[in-house]
């Protein structure tokens, strides 16, 4: 191993023991807006990333609802979520269908009148390995960008006001950087528009990704310039990311009250089954960023992107 890379691994392994040692220090009486009345949601928590966000979250003393595309595995999940004796609640939810997310959202306002917190997980990735097909790429767009903006949207309304104000984060990727070195979009002009908060829009971001997908199907994809490592996963979390600044940007001006923060984090290469268990982090280090970002109480910090509790560039 070069000595660049001994040192990378040398630090990153030391952030993981200052983030595992942070995670077993209890917040502060004053840093505590949340209550077991607070509501909290998380997509696709029926393993994996979800089901820890979801553990910690509970964990802090929030009621948390965990949702599941298949219910008997999302009510299997919550049993064992029980034994720890806090508090969940479990829901079919399918990001993909939005007579799912309608039923959803109105089972919310009936049982609890609205929600604090929103963790957007729900996520697929069918690349391993050394892997770039983009045999399901239209599957993956869909799930980890119009999914996650389809709930996005869904939600907002039955977000309930605070003076803390209500949290959305999106669990992205670094693969999803505009101007990461080595896996980003080619093209210059484009990255400056999807980077440029006066030119990005929600139909530039669609545009995009529609292009990615029509030269999927023309089968020309490998030479338009696309982040070259699970090119369709990248795609769609780059449109996440991109997305997540935009909401920021049109939430800003709510009054105190009424405010929403937003922001994005990677988890980093989990070991979970989206990675076929080849990850170097633990779901339990994976969710602390999400988790932290949920709860964060002392600044208001909307439209950024976290690694590790560290704020990274797009």
């Amino acid at each position: 191993m070069s000595g660049k890379k001994e040192r990378n691994k040398e630090r990153r392994e030391k952030r993981l023991q200052e983030i595992s040692l942070l995670r077993t220090i209890p917040y502060s009486d004053h840093q505590r807006w949340w209550s077991q009345e607070t509501v909290a949601v998380v997509t696709g928590a029926n393993r994996g990333i979800g089901f820890e966000i979801a553990r910690q979250l509970a964990g802090h003393g929030l009621t948390v609802i965990l949702t599941s595309r298949n219910i008997s595995v999302g009510i299997e999940a919550t049993k064992a979520l029980q034994e720890g004796g806090f508090s969940y609640d479990v829901h079919q939810l399918d990001i993909l269908d939005g007579e799912s997310i309608s039923a959803f959202v109105e089972w919310i306002k009936q049982k609890y009148g609205g929600i604090d917190i929103l963790v957007n997980n729900a996520g697929v990735n069918y690349n391993l390995g050394f892997d770039n097909s983009v045999e399901f790429a239209r599957q993956v767009v869909d799930t980890n960008y119009y999914g996650t903006k389809n709930m996005i949207k869904a939600m907002i309304p039955v977000m309930k006001p605070s003076a803390a104000g209500a949290r959305i984060v999106n669990v992205s990727s670094r693969l999803g950087r505009l101007n990461g070195r080595r896996n980003r979009i080619q093209d210059a002009t484009l990255r400056e528009k999807l980077t440029n908060l006066e030119t990005l829009s929600e139909e530039l971001i669609d545009r995009t990704v529609s292009s990615f997908l029509q030269q999927v199907e023309d089968e020309t994809w490998q030479s338009g310039g696309w982040p070259q490592t699970f090119t369709d996963y990248s795609v769609s979390k780059l449109a996440v990311n991109a997305y997540t600044r935009l909401v920021a940007k049109e939430l800003c001006d709510r009054p105190q009250g009424k405010k929403i923060y937003i922001n994005c984090y990677c988890p980093g290469w989990v070991k979970t089954a989206m990675t076929g268990w080849a990850g170097n982090i633990s779901p339990e280090v994976a969710a602390d960023t999400g988790v932290w970002l949920s709860l964060l109480s002392d600044q208001a910090i909307t439209g950024k992107f976290f690694a590790e509790r560290r704020e990274i560039n797009f």
